[in-house]
């Protein structure tokens, strides 16, 4: 596929690395030459120096015969002009736009040729808002994702000694759930992929992928972790897009704090929230203002601001001082991977939220959604099936003789509002929701095309 990616600050640099190790033809537009360099001795892509909302300069980056356009840059006017232009005077096919600014969100005349002819319109800080409310939901979960509009729930918790099914094989888990269908589809210890079989054991520490129906996934996560008790107070520290959007979706729910630095951004910050949100100005490393509002009570500190240094101090810090669970927002992916899992409970890359929505528009072959696990290594894949058996290699096959690539497991299949745990014998039908666990995103081009229907399907 040839792919026009308009931005090259972190969500396009990070989506160019994905696309162009799935073997498309990328082509990167920004002004920034230095940068563009950088990226062009890292990876195998084309690049553009200029401002992508400008035709002279989409048609030297090849828009005449693109198959998508993607425009993230920071601003959401050049994201918005490119794929308009995109539309009009190069007719490519898709486009897609990130905007940030809730207004324009609002607004809701982007689509269309009324409006700006985009197709799809991502916003990064709602995706990674999202994703936060549902770790506070789930307190003690890794990752939390769903698929099938919510039907099934794809978590991921690390299993703590004393869990029910700690220290047993994976088959016990009919023994101690006869009335819950559940798929344990993935298991990493110290960071590296453990067959899963039957007779696999557990270990203290693991990190287990579940696959059930969303209702049961707090049965499933009593097997292996001591529950935690729900979340009621959350302190955020940053007052950002993120920090603002996520305190007006918790104060209804919630006792939430917000801190911030700057005190002209606490004066809005306060006329924007409601009575029950308190608004601090003040320093997140600051260990008296953390004393001072009782940080040793909070279940859920979360670090948000636009420096990784302080997000990750300001973890630390709570968590020392008594915070049951933080998040840090990360946004180079080194840090994350350095400081996940120790006295930082989850470090947060909003990039790869942004990527998981991205990608979900991408993807040959229909895709429902896309998930980025374990800092992007792995995916999580809903796909519909179509065709029949002689069109298509998965419907009217059983699970074991479809030829899944070693490393990609079918974990559940949605039939209408029923919920099917994959079994060995079970049958895939046409139009069928599958969720698929790629444990190495390297894999995904193998599994896109095994959901392809042939050339013949009408």
């Amino acid at each position: 596929m040839k792919i026009i990616i308009v931005g090259a600050g972190r969500v396009g640099a990070s989506l160019a690395e994905s696309l162009v190790s799935e073997h498309n033809d990328i082509t990167l537009i920004d002004p920034d030459p230095a940068v563009l360099a950088d990226l062009q001795d890292r990876f195998d892509l084309r690049t553009i120096a200029g401002n992508g909302a400008i035709p002279r300069v989409l048609k030297q980056a090849g828009a005449e015969d693109a198959d998508m356009l993607v425009a993230v840059t920071r601003n959401d006017e050049t994201n918005l002009v490119a794929c308009r232009m995109a539309a009009l005077m190069f007719n490519v096919p898709r486009r897609i736009a990130r905007v940030r600014s809730p207004e324009m969100l609002e607004q809701g005349n982007l689509h269309g040729d009324e409006g700006f002819n985009v197709d799809h319109v991502i916003c990064p800080e709602q995706s990674v808002t999202d994703h936060i409310e549902r770790l506070i939901e789930f307190p003690d979960a890794l990752q939390v994702l769903d698929f099938a509009d919510g039907k099934v729930t794809l978590v991921s918790v690390r299993a703590y000694a004393g869990g029910p099914l700690v220290s047993h094989p994976i088959e016990d888990i009919r023994k101690h759930l006869p009335k819950v269908d559940v798929r344990i589809v993935a298991l990493f210890r110290e960071n590296q992929p453990v067959a899963v079989e039957g007779y696999t054991t557990i270990q203290p520490g693991d990190e287990v992928f579940c696959l059930s129906a969303t209702e049961h996934v707090r049965t499933v996560m009593a097997e292996l972790r001591r529950m935690s008790k729900p979340v009621t107070k959350v302190m955020i520290a940053g007052g950002g897009n993120i920090g603002l959007r996520l305190a007006k979706s918790l104060e209804e729910n919630y006792q939430v704090k917000v801190i911030d630095a700057d005190r002209k951004r606490c004066e809005d910050l306060a006329s924007q929230l409601g009575s029950r949100t308190l608004v601090l100005y003040g320093d997140a490393t600051d260990e008296d203002l953390l004393a001072e509002e009782n940080v040793q009570d909070v279940d859920t500190f979360i670090a948000l601001t636009n420096d990784d240094e302080n997000n990750i101090m300001s973890s630390l810090l709570a968590k020392r001082m008594g915070a049951r669970r933080v998040i840090a927002l990360i946004q180079r992916k080194v840090y994350a991977e350095l400081v996940q899992g120790g006295q930082i409970d989850i470090a947060l890359a909003p990039s790869n939220a942004t990527l998981s929505e991205l990608l979900k528009h991408i993807r040959r072959g229909d895709v429902v959604a896309v998930h980025r696990l374990r800092r992007g290594v792995a995916e999580a894949i809903e796909t519909i099936a179509h065709g029949d058996s002689k069109s298509s290699k998965v419907v009217g096959r059983s699970i074991e003789k479809i030829d899944m690539p070693k490393g990609a497991v079918i974990g559940a299949i949605v039939r209408g509002d029923q919920v099917i745990m994959a079994h060995h014998d079970t049958v895939i039908e046409a139009e069928d929701h599958i969720i698929t666990f790629v444990e190495n995103r390297k894999l995904v081009p193998q599994v896109e095309k095994l959901f392809q229907v042939g050339v013949g399907f009408i």
